[in-house]
């Protein structure tokens, strides 16, 4: 392994063990239902969120581009970054790639005219102001979003010969 993989390794690996102590003191019974995955998940696409929107105010406010450019301009950059982050750190795979952002690039077009256009672009041609819009798209695409790649982009491969213990 090189220096480079294993400093990667133990980044993915302290952000787990922060998401897990995190996960572990939740309140309200919490901690027993929500996987670190979810609070790993969520803090990273909360991140990821911001910079979306922060391309999307300096395109549209800023530079008055149209709304659907602006809307896809600042969705590929945030989710690009989201599946770099949520595959190094949150869940830390070793699968191969191409398979990988084959099943994400799939994910995300769907998500992409469900919930982006179909939702954020809807409630802004109803008249909502476009930061309201995106905020209640980008609710709807949390939930499919971590559903997709923890059982679908990042799943874990069954394995027929596993050792038993």
């Amino acid at each position: 392994m090189s220096v480079r993989e294993t400093r990667r390794a133990e980044r993915g690996e302290r952000f787990g063990a922060a998401m897990a102590a995190v996960a572990r003191r939740l309140p309200f019974g919490l901690s027993r239902i929500v996987p670190s995955s979810l609070l790993g998940f969520a803090v990273i696409n909360g991140f990821t969120f911001g910079v979306d929107l922060t391309l999307l105010t300096l395109m549209r406010g800023g530079l008055g581009w149209p709304l659907p450019v602006s809307i896809t301009i600042g969705y590929v950059c945030a989710f690009g970054l989201s599946f770099v982050l949520n595959r190094a750190l949150n869940f830390r795979s070793h699968a191969d790639v191409g398979p990988q952002v084959g099943r994400y690039i799939a994910v995300v077009v769907v998500n992409y005219l469900a919930w982006i256009l179909g939702v954020g672009s809807g409630l802004a041609a109803l008249g909502v102001d476009y930061h309201v819009a995106r905020v209640a798209a980008g609710a709807c695409e949390a939930v499919y979003m971590y559903v997709c790649l923890r059982w679908v982009v990042f799943r874990t491969p069954r394995s027929t010969d596993r050792k038993s213990d």
